[in-house]
């Protein structure tokens, strides 16, 4: 009895070390800094590029945090401001892929550190509390009638889809559309697909790591209100998802379902073949075709701002294509 219930101990042990292994891993993941930039041979900053690109460097304090920004020179002064929101376990410093299909038409390109990543300080709560971080930074930018484009990737493209959401009662005019790249609609999926990418134990463990990550971001506990489907369906403007067919962190499938979600009829999913999670920009033509793909948005949300409410209650696709 006595060795039973020692083994027992030492599972009880064992399993709540993985727990919190796990919990830390969702919550405090990798940084992506300029050292580790500068220690890939890559830009650390919008300077580094080439050709350069002139920049300010500001913070906003959103929840106590004071969160660092780029706002970088656009190339087109009546152009919308475009605010870039990084995935997990990325940076501000994943916003430098992202400036050649928006900064051609835009006047600024906002890219910030969400919490927990980069050089931002807290602690992440899987795109829950950072929605409230997104909408102090509109707030800090300063510039409340001019349009603005909301781009963001992986858990920043769920962050901006649900701060777009949150807007939909004041009827935020300046808001002229969304994109989301490799989108998810709840956090379970890409957790799951990670650790098990990374071949980390997680049986029994992933959901008591969410439950604990739970504590300060109650979202977490209702599924439904998480639903990033759910919230693309709240969202005025036109939403675009870029998703790859073969992305192996978050489904195809939940692209498709977001993209659907929208009851705006410029809304659409444009699916890149063959590609996965992370590489759309080691391919000059699908940044191209990206690129397109947004400066098409941003025309079509100016020109047709009705919703889809037709074709999307008989389940019709229109305005959808891949």
């Amino acid at each position: 009895m006595g060795l039973a219930a020692l083994l027992l101990l030492g599972l009880a042990i064992a399993w709540l070390s993985g727990v919190l292994a796990i919990h830390r891993a969702l919550t405090r993941p990798p940084r992506r800094t300029y050292a580790t930039a500068v220690a890939r041979n890559r830009a650390g900053d919008p300077s580094e590029l080439d050709p350069p690109r002139r920049f300010e460097s500001w913070t906003f304090t959103s929840r106590g945090l004071a969160l660092p920004v780029w706002d970088i020179e656009g190339d087109d002064p009546a152009g919308p401001i475009v605010v870039l929101s990084h995935g997990w376990g990325d940076s501000r410093i994943g916003a430098l892929q992202r400036l050649p299909l928006v900064a051609g038409v835009a006047s600024r390109v906002i890219a910030w550190d969400l919490p927990a990543h980069g050089d931002a300080p807290g602690g992440g709560s899987l795109g829950t509390n950072e929605v409230d971080d997104l909408l102090a930074l509109f707030d800090a930018i300063g510039e409340p009638h001019r349009p603005m484009l909301l781009y963001g990737w992986s858990l920043g493209a769920g962050v901006s889809i649900a701060a777009a959401a949150r807007l939909r009662d004041e009827s935020h005019p300046n808001i002229v559309g969304v994109v989301a790249e490799a989108p998810y609609r709840v956090p379970r999926t890409p957790a799951l697909r990670m650790l098990r990418a990374m071949r980390v134990p997680h049986t029994g463990m992933l959901g008591a790591a969410l439950l604990l990550a739970s504590r300060t971001a109650p979202l977490l506990r209702r599924p439904n209100g998480f639903d990033r489907a759910a919230r693309a369906a709240e969202v005025r403007c036109p939403l675009l998802v870029l998703h790859g067919s073969n992305d192996e962190i978050c489904p195809i499938d939940d692209g498709r379902a977001i993209a659907e979600a929208s009851l705006h009829a410029a809304s659409r999913i444009e699916v890149f073949e063959g590609s996965l999670h992370n590489d759309l920009w080691h391919d000059p033509a699908r940044v191209a075709h990206a690129a397109n793909a947004v400066v098409a948005l941003l025309a079509l949300g100016r020109s047709s701002p009705s919703p889809r409410a037709t074709a999307h209650s008989t389940g019709d696709a229109t305005g959808l294509r891949s």
